[in-house]
């Protein structure tokens, strides 16, 4: 189906962002090389554009790194926590001042839409950060007895779905703790957490507190592995969760694991149609639907199921792929070639086993990675499709007749980190929720996120709590 009008295109201006042709990693307050002189380039996925050099971080800069955090704990952790307060507020509103130049700078690095990074991710970014500053000074009354004292050095590893605000999640609550951190982006966004280096020295803070380390895998095993760090974070995949489980299995160290996830959600027969399709597309379509909580599987009221593929089939029809820069945009790109490549084999195995694939009229463009919105119909429990977490624009849709169907659907998952309810009854929202094995339910929408409320899973999706009062928890010797 033809749109009724069409959209002009209407581009972010790239120039409000200044990419340096070369970045190094950020130690002690300073930009140096690494120690064996390794680098390596980040590329814009919408393009393959290469955007800059990047300092590959080695076992010899994690232990420079883990050092100076060590030396800035002592000093760090004996501030008032009125006194971090105040760097936190800082980091806040710059920035909250420079949130167009990052959400550029984050749509060019990651390919995700830029009025997702504008209007999501960097938000969200600033509340973090004012949120924990508003704790910093109230430690004593989380709940967690009187004088909860910090834990040291934190160990922190971060995704690439959303660089900046994974980032604000691991160090906003660390620092107003009283923890320093030595913290890894991935190897294909490091650009806006070197940005965030730079805010730092801009808000003044005392050197060592926070440290970048850009690098690989390996970087990050360095860091998990140092005898020196007290606490390990990460959020990825499953895979690499279980492996850093192992490795420090036996030591001192506190740990909080966020993995992958198989969300269901779940819509009834008496749910508000166009809403619903609009928390469905919200689920799994955002940002290209490489999102751990994302709703990609689809458990619909066998009655009602034609009648909602069918305004959902006209809904996809009306996105829009293409330049991530541009504001129009619904559907950026894939941020590597390595996610597309497991993206286009898991689909191809869903359509191997029999489920029908389907996608709206879509032209790709010629460069960068890209994959068009897909659902498949005809998905059983059995199928790759439903059981494997594939982080790309791809919805598995199956069906139920009764409550307990759904519940025992959506709760037949190794993962357990989100679920969505779409019902006007208040009490089955209560009744089914209260059964869903989920970190996070929401109901009547999907995908909303707030400092204030702690996020985490069950079973393979991890451990531990970020965000809120119980984000606090994972920092604090307690």
């Amino acid at each position: 189906m033809a749109s009724a009008f069409d959209y002009a295109p209407a581009p972010e201006s790239r120039s409000i962002v200044d990419i340096a042709p070369s970045y190094g990693l950020f130690v002690d307050g300073e930009f140096t090389d690494a120690a064996d002189g390794k680098v390596f380039k980040t590329v814009s996925p919408s393009s393959e554009e290469v955007l800059a050099e990047v300092a590959r971080a080695g076992a010899e800069d994690v232990d420079r790194a883990v050092k100076a955090a060590r030396k800035a704990f002592e000093t760090w952790s004996a501030l008032p926590g009125a006194e971090r307060a105040k760097y936190l507020f800082r980091i806040a509103r710059i920035i909250q001042e420079r949130s167009r130049e990052l959400a550029v700078l984050e749509t060019l690095d990651n390919g995700k839409p830029i009025k997702e990074t504008r209007d999501a991710d960097l938000p969200l970014v600033a509340a973090h950060f004012f949120y924990y500053a508003g704790w910093a000074d109230k430690l004593d009354h989380a709940g967690f007895g009187a004088n909860p004292r910090p834990l040291g050095v934190a160990g922190q590893v971060i995704p690439w779905n959303f660089p900046l605000l994974m980032l604000a999640w691991k160090i906003a609550p660390a620092l107003a703790t009283g923890n320093t951190v030595v913290l890894k982006p991935a190897e294909t966004t490091p650009l806006s957490a070197l940005f965030f280096a730079d805010i730092c020295r801009q808000a003044g803070l005392p050197n060592g507190v926070v440290n970048i380390l850009p690098g690989y895998g390996d970087t990050g095993s360095a860091l998990v592995a140092h005898p020196d760090v007290d606490k390990v974070a990460f959020t990825g995949s499953t895979a690499v969760g279980k492996a850093i489980a192992r490795q420090i299995a036996g030591t001192r160290k506190k740990v909080t694991l966020e993995l992958g996830g198989k969300g269901a959600n779940i819509v009834f027969d008496d749910a508000p149609i166009d809403q619903a399709v609009e928390g469905i597309v919200n689920g799994i379509f955002f940002n290209q639907g490489q999102v751990c909580c994302a709703g990609s599987r689809l458990l619909v009221q066998e009655s009602i199921q034609d009648e909602l593929l069918d305004s959902l089939k006209r809904r996809l029809s009306t996105l829009r792929l293409g330049d991530p820069l541009d504001k129009n945009t619904d559907i950026g790109a894939i941020n590597s070639e390595e996610q597309l490549a497991r993206i286009t084999t898991l689909v191809e195995a869903g359509e191997a086993e029999g489920a029908e694939r389907w996608s709206p009229a879509c032209e790709l463009p010629t460069s960068g990675y890209w994959f068009a919105p897909t659902l498949f119909t005809g998905v059983t429990q059995a199928h790759t499709i439903a059981r494997d977490e594939i982080f790309g624009p791809v919805l598995s849709v199956l069906t139920f007749r009764t409550p307990d169907e759904a519940v025992a659907k959506a709760n037949n998952s190794q993962y357990g980190l989100s679920a969505g309810i779409w019902t006007e009854k208040g009490s089955r929202i209560l009744a089914v929720a209260n059964k869903l094995r989920a970190g996070v339910v929401w109901a009547n929408t999907f995908n909303k996120f707030d400092p204030t409320s702690p996020f985490g899973g069950y079973k393979e999706s991890g451990f531990g709590r970020e965000g809120g009062r119980h984000g606090l928890e994972a920092y604090l010797d307690v």
